[in-house]
């Protein structure tokens, strides 16, 4: 069993040096900390909050120094201006100013272990290869799924045979994957980044909406598309992850999008922040102050700039909106009312797309004033090649949306192979220029 979790481990490694080799020992001090940490509470339960605090701002400083330092010091240094003193803290060169690829994904998944094992949620382990081959798995480690560690441990101890329909349901994921983010995603993003980078901002209405929908459906492809090959990959290999996105699109309110998107990382802000904090069984005011610290936080974790923390915010805030008014539950009588949840919900998701993609707070103010002055020429800016892709992914939605389950489950083995052919030879003609995923950044 060691020679298997070390192979693991060593390919994992392998696989994350290739882009910085120096970051290894980065992702090595983290998981040393948490899994001392576990040890340490096993040898001395009395001092278990003690090693769960060092755990935490173990992995919280390493994140605040490599991740957010120069987002610290700029909002600093901005503090002291304004004060009339100075302050130089976000020149401060060298390292600090590197973002790790996927610090944020693989610090949560250390620090769930630690969590978890401190709660009694997990059994914890004392090999070393071990927790390493978990917290280093290489299809998830940059982008996810956030893997618990409940949930991978007991499967790196078993050898499984994987069976020919694992076998083709990984397959199934990894083109599925690799369609979404070579063919739409990668196909829509050079839309987006034009518009956002362009000297002076387009002034159509509807040129920003259509940019927006573009985005939204970039940023959904890109990152499922990523969940999906790292899944199927993980099939490959006996294992099993969870499912990162569920069509949130097709979302009535903001909590059903909530429990689609980002499945992995909305449930660890669930479990781990909201409900410590007190969740919904604490007064009405105490829980919408839960929600809000919790959305912040998401967005404060998905990159180190005010753009992401007016994201949360604006989700906070049409959750909050949500709770008091209960209008996704008004709407939900028949079809049509909700349909009209949906376009509601819809544009709140779109509003705050353009705050996540934004170059900078004025640059999403000034879209979103243009998108809500209806005014410019009748131009979406997508396209023919954006229409098509976004036409295919819609449709593929709406396909969801409508037809029962059964009805993919019951297709024909050779259709279906046909199908999967199809996508391959889409793949290869019809891709995009190509770039690197979206959430490496984070």
């Amino acid at each position: 069993m060691n020679g298997r979790l070390l192979w693991l481990t060593a390919a994992s490694f392998f696989f994350y040096g290739w882009w910085d080799w120096r970051f290894i020992f980065l992702i090595v001090f983290s998981g040393l900390i948490d899994f001392y940490a576990v040890l340490a509470m096993q040898k001395s339960p009395q001092y278990k909050k003690l090693f769960l605090i060092i755990s935490v701002i173990g992995n919280i400083g390493s994140l605040s120094v490599f991740k957010y330092w120069s987002f610290i010091a700029e909002n600093i240094d901005t503090l002291i201006g304004l004060s009339g003193g100075q302050s130089l803290l976000s020149q401060t060169p060298g390292l600090f100013l590197i973002t790790p690829i996927g610090i944020s994904f693989y610090t949560f998944q250390s620090m769930s272990y630690t969590i978890d094992a401190y709660r009694n949620k997990l059994k914890p382990t004392n090999n070393l290869l071990h927790f390493f081959a978990y917290l280093s798995m290489f299809p998830q480690l940059v982008a996810g799924p956030i893997v618990r560690a409940k949930t991978m441990l007991p499967q790196l101890l078993q050898t499984n045979k994987v069976s020919k329909d694992e076998r083709w349901h990984g397959f199934q994921l990894i083109v599925r994957g690799y369609f979404k983010k070579m063919v739409i995603a990668d196909n829509l993003a050079p839309l987006v980044v034009t518009a956002f980078s362009s000297a002076e901002l387009n002034q159509s209405s509807l040129y920003w909406w259509g940019t927006s929908v573009a985005f939204a459906l970039q940023i959904y492809c890109d990152f499922a598309g990523y969940s999906d090959i790292a899944r199927g990959l993980s099939k490959w290999m006996g294992y099993n992850f969870p499912d990162n996105f569920n069509h949130p699109y097709i979302s009535t309110s903001l909590r059903e999008f909530w429990t689609r998107w980002h499945i992995s990382l909305s449930t660890w802000f669930k479990d781990y922040l909201y409900i410590p904090l007190g969740g919904g069984r604490v007064s009405k005011v105490r829980s919408h102050i839960n929600l809000w610290i919790t959305m912040l936080v998401s967005g404060l974790w998905h990159g180190a700039a005010w753009t992401y923390v007016i994201w949360g915010a604006i989700h906070a805030f049409f959750s909050s909106v949500e709770r008091i008014t209960n209008w996704p539950e008004k709407l939900s009588k028949n079809t049509a009312t909700k349909i009209v949840a949906w376009f509601f919900v819809t544009l709140q998701v779109l509003v705050a797309w353009i705050f996540f993609r934004a170059n900078s707070v004025g640059q999403a103010w000034e879209i979103v004033k243009i998108m809500f002055s209806f005014v410019g020429d009748f131009n979406l800016g997508w396209g023919l090649n954006g229409t098509i892709f976004i036409l295919i992914i819609v449709l593929r939605e709406l396909a969801v949306v409508t037809l029962p389950e059964k009805q993919f489950k019951n297709v024909k083995p050779i259709p279906e192979m046909l199908f999967y052919a199809m996508l391959i030879t889409l793949i290869i003609y019809f891709r995009g220029e190509g770039s690197e995923f979206i959430y490496f950044q984070f």
